[in-house]
């Protein structure tokens, strides 16, 4: 018989958190009077995460372990996990317990006294993150925003509640490298938020450095908005109606008799006509990788091991033109 709720974690090298983690999930689990699973998504962990796993499992019934095969980062760690949820309501949250896992009552009580399909966990108080982290989040969302003319929640990650139909929805989207943080809003379905206080990480170390940040950013710009395309394409009519506005005064200058300036205002106009071309082209890189991806179909993880039903052959996998992305 299905559960009524699933909480999704995705867990990368984890080991020092990990009974944290269990030991402040349970009790809320526990008591919201409803029958729950908590599916762990192994990413590939490389330390103790799988043992300490197991070890809590055999005293904790209600939690389910995914292993993937080998690291497919987060995002994708979480679309394995919305693949294995069983749930009427499925909860994604992180392992760090930077996001509390005690509001999870509060999301369950708000979707079904508002009959919506999304509840967002926002965080009203992010003192815990470096100034650089706050300023640059926000000023990552307005740009999405701005760029996508998708509405999605400022200060909200992957903290969120989710209804049946909605992460049905999220798993037949044949999107390559999905940033469920803006997939989720593009989908328009019926939502509301409630507030947190963001806590300092409770042990162990960020899996989110700089290079897997602007990563991240990139996925959303490039999966989200054509904006960059329409810039290319503003930018590259600049360049050309710069290149006739030096074509112009060259003429003027030769029919005057001026002598026209060295090199110099010649290597000038080359370099920034230049560099017009390598970021058009830079841009459309992206888009192409993004396209070649995806006519690829390769999947971005596979399931080894699911604590529910045992070991996963090859024959259980998705096809791959089927499979989630992240």
């Amino acid at each position: 018989m299905a559960p009524e709720l699933s909480i999704v974690i995705p867990v990368y090298n984890e080991e020092d958190v990990l009974p944290l983690l269990a030991a402040r999930l349970r009790p809320v689990a526990d008591g919201l009077g409803a029958t729950y699973e908590v599916i762990t998504v192994d990413d590939g962990s490389d330390d103790l995460s799988p043992a300490v796993l197991q070890r809590l499992m055999r005293d904790w019934p209600q939690l389910r372990i995914v292993r993937l095969r080998a690291n497919a980062g987060h995002q994708a760690a979480i679309s394995a996990g919305l693949a294995s949820a069983r749930g009427d309501y499925v909860v994604t949250l992180d392992a760090d317990l930077q996001d509390p896992p005690e509001v999870i009552p509060e999301m369950l009580a708000q979707a079904r006294a508002q009959r919506v399909d999304v509840v967002y966990g926002v965080r009203s108080d992010r003192s815990s993150d470096s100034a650089f982290k706050r300023l640059s989040a926000k000023a990552f969302y307005r740009v999405i925003r701005v760029l996508s003319g998708t509405h999605a929640q400022v200060d909200a990650g992957d903290y969120r509640l989710m209804s049946r139909a909605t992460v049905n929805a999220i798993n037949s989207l044949p999107e390559h490298h999905r940033v469920l943080r803006f997939v989720v809003p593009a989908l328009g379905f019926p939502s509301t938020s409630v507030t947190y206080r963001r806590d300092e990480r409770a042990a162990g170390s960020s899996k989110y450095p700089l290079s897997k940040m602007i990563r991240l950013s990139l996925d959303s710009v490039t999966g989200f908005s054509t904006a960059p395309l329409r810039a290319a394409t503003w930018l590259g009519l600049l360049g050309g109606l710069a290149a006739l506005g030096l074509l112009a005064y060259a003429l003027v200058a030769a029919s005057l008799g001026h002598t026209l300036p060295g090199w110099t205002s010649t290597v000038v106009a080359v370099a920034g006509v230049g560099a017009v071309q390598l970021l058009c082209v830079g841009i459309l890189g992206e888009y192409v990788g993004r396209m070649y991806a995806h006519l690829q179909a390769r999947p971005t993880y596979f399931v080894a091991y699911d604590s529910l039903t045992g070991p996963v052959t090859a024959a259980d996998e998705p096809a791959p033109s089927a499979s989630p992305r992240a």
